[in-house]
This record gives structure tokens, sequence and C-alpha cells, in this order.
């Protein structure tokens, strides 16, 4: 499957647009070398620490670069690495100059979950049963937390897309 918008063309809060969640539930979507750029986060038993920090650092080189994404395809993939760190993937749509450049390929199993970051547990257990139900296995989970907190308050609703890679 092509990979369908990430968000809506609704942005109430000048921050976070809605997500467009319904599309992406239970899909296989397929990255043909995606282009993003890494970051990582420090973590405490995988709560992470300095997420504001790196995150508007991350968009500051992509903007810098002017390599953002466009709304309907940007995305910030996160993956704890160990209980203290994880990887951030920012969607970029060009290379980006002092950054980590990276691509990601291959298919990707994902399912949609609502509610707070402390249900991630689950999410990864059920993300895995999904992937089991399809005949397939999977090593790296992804994480799509689709918008900020504030924006999630605002909205009513916490939105996560898992992306499982498929092997």
């Amino acid at each position: 499957m092509s990979m369908p918008d990430t968000y809506t063309s609704v942005n109430k809060t000048g921050c976070c647009a809605v997500p467009n969640v319904e599309q992406w539930n239970e899909q296989i979507i397929e990255f043909r070398e995606k282009r993003f750029i890494r970051m990582c986060t420090k973590s405490f038993m995988y709560v992470p620490r300095d997420m504001d920090q790196v995150m508007t650092k991350i968009q500051r080189k992509a903007e810098d670069a002017d390599a953002l994404m466009p709304e309907s395809e940007a995305m910030v993939l996160s993956r704890d690495l160990s209980p203290w760190k994880a990887e951030q993937l920012f969607a970029v749509s060009k290379e980006v100059p002092g950054v980590e450049n990276i691509f990601l390929s291959g298919q990707f199993a994902t399912k949609v979950f609502e509610g707070p970051y402390s249900d991630a547990k689950k999410w990864m257990t059920q993300t895995l049963e999904y992937v089991k139900k399809l005949g397939r296995t999977s090593d790296a989970i992804y994480f799509f937390y689709t918008t900020c907190p504030k924006c999630a308050e605002a909205y009513g609703k916490n939105f996560t897309i898992s992306f499982a890679k498929l092997n």
C-alpha cells in the first residue's frame, strides 16, 4: 500500500495538524529509501528526559536545510534502543548537513492506538500480536506520536501509530 497522508488539512492549534489515523490502522506500508534525520534522546527506564530539546533541535536542522516534508507527509518515528536511550527519526525531503541522515526501506505493519504514552508497553504487545497474526515477525518497532502533548490535549485525543518492520 502506498503511504496515506499523515495529517489532515485541519490545524486548530497553529502547532500540530489533526492526524489522519483512519487509513493507517492495520496496514502494510512500504518504505523505499524513505529519508530521515536521526537524533537520540536520553531516557530513564524508557521515559524520555530531553524530548523537547531534541525535537526542537532536529526540526530546526530540517528547517535550516529547507528539508521539511509537506504537512501531509510529516512524521517522526521513535524507537527505544535501551531503557536509557531512544532514537528519533524525523522525515525530511533531502539531505540535511550537520546531522545523521538515514534511509528506511522495507515493509512495516501499522496499528493505531489512542491513549497516554504510559500505554506504550501495551501497544508494543498488541503490535507484535498483529504481526504474528500476519504470519510474520519483527525485531524493530517504531512509534509515531502524531501530536505533541499540548495539541493532544486541545484535540481531546492522543493518537499513536506503531510501525513494525517486518522480517
